[in-house]
């Protein structure tokens, strides 16, 4: 297994800011949309907003009941947005260069900070470069990996093409781990700053378990729940899910599985497992009740770039099944604080799921240390290395290469 070295978490010590900036943050999405990228963009804009930095939101308007939340440092832009094809309940921004020249023009935003890069990052990069504004992005999102699940996969390369000359043309591109930046890197990508995510562990706690969400899944006290959560769409690679199950059930027949999210794939995995606990979407105290009430996480998706999932499923107390990739890769010690099935290798992934449920003291045990792994990612350190890039971008410097090691236990 690739985790065989010790463990370490690679973070920045970076002070916080020395000073109060003004920052334009640009997104096209954003709670109460729920997804991982809406988010951590809402943690970084409340994280800096603590830091006293006044923030200035874009983004599309959801609805038309969505009204602009305007307080004290902080001012929501809403634009004009049109549904996403397959997810109607999200919106992708429009084009608005004229629009953000004459905002950005009244109101000069010491950095813009790109969250996502449709049509409205487009425009809002294409306003910061005629204005000369220091501009960082975010590379969130594997669209170019997600076209073949789409039946375009002849469209990977075009897509590439339009990530990086997007990225190129900013300070800096943060991403969240190592393995991305290499493979971005090899792809023609520049300026590439490592910025790990956090998880809130007062939120995602396993304190949180109930045993009345519990019986509404048909579980008894002796019952072992699976939870997978995501959308539901052909990238998440459900079908393997499905097979682990199937494989779990045969050396454990009380069994549940229970699938947090919704998306185009529901159908179709309803009516090939019956049986499973659809919940919807979850958010909140409720999304954080259905982990705690779980008893092992699987989550068979090969496509993230991160994965905000694995830690709050850690944060919860779950020991968590996953692919050796994204933040998989980066969190879990195989064997000691999850289970990591090599990138590709279903059927290495089903057995390792049948092992997991068979020896349940063994995967509680993990449990545990996983939530102890997951106490050490500090929301607080990530807004630092957010506020380091913005400096280094509005004083024109080149950031500090190399990390400083933070040692995990497994």
């Amino acid at each position: 297994m690739q985790n065989a070295a010790p463990f370490t978490i690679l973070v920045d010590d970076f002070p916080p800011a020395r000073r109060s900036l003004r920052i334009a943050v640009v997104t096209e999405t954003y709670p109460p949309e729920v997804n991982g990228v809406a988010m951590t963009i809402a943690r970084a804009v409340e994280g800096l907003r603590a830091r006293n930095h006044e923030l200035q939101l874009v983004r599309p308007r959801q609805d038309k009941a969505d009204v602009a939340d305007n307080g004290e440092r902080f001012v929501e832009v809403l634009l004009r947005g049109l549904p996403i094809p397959r997810y109607p309940q999200l919106k992708m921004g429009m084009p608005s260069k004229k629009a953000l020249v004459s905002l950005w023009t009244r109101r000069r935003p010491d950095v813009v900070h790109l969250a996502t890069e449709g049509p409205l990052g487009w425009s809002a990069l294409q306003a910061a470069r005629h204005l000369r504004l220091p501009v960082v992005s975010d590379f969130r999102t594997n669209f170019h990996a997600y076209s073949k699940h789409y039946g375009i996969g002849w469209l990977r390369n075009p897509i590439m093409g339009y990530l990086r000359k997007f990225h190129n043309h900013t300070a800096c591109t943060m991403v969240p781990t190592q393995a991305l930046a290499r493979d971005l890197a090899a792809a023609g990508f520049r300026q590439l700053e490592v910025v790990a995510r956090g998880v809130d562990t007062r939120h995602f706690d396993p304190a949180r378990r109930s045993e009345g969400l519990r019986k509404s899944w048909g579980a008894g006290p002796r019952t072992r729940v699976v939870l997978c959560v995501g959308r539901l769409a052909p990238e998440k690679n459900l079908g393997t899910l499905l097979a682990a199950f199937e494989a779990m059930r045969e050396a454990e027949r009380d069994l549940r599985l229970v699938l947090v999210g919704d998306g185009p794939s529901r159908g179709v995995l309803q009516a090939r497992c019956p049986e499973a606990h659809f919940a919807g979407v979850r958010s909140g105290d409720d999304l954080a009740a259905h982990y705690a009430s779980a008893d092992l996480f699987v989550f068979p998706s090969m496509t993230e770039t991160f994965g905000n999932v694995i830690p709050e499923a850690m944060a919860s107390g779950l020991p968590a099944l996953a692919y050796d990739c994204a933040a998989a890769a980066q969190l879990i010690r195989h064997g000691e604080s999850g289970w990591l099935a090599r990138v590709d290798d279903s059927a290495g992934f089903v057995r390792l799921a049948a092992r997991a449920v068979a020896d349940f003291d063994d995967a509680r045990a993990i449990g545990q240390r996983a939530r102890e792994v997951a106490l050490r990612l500090d929301w607080e350190r990530v807004i630092g290395q957010i506020e380091a890039r913005y400096l280094w971008a509005i004083d024109g410097a080149e950031p500090a290469r190399g990390m400083a090691p933070l040692a995990v236990a497994g």
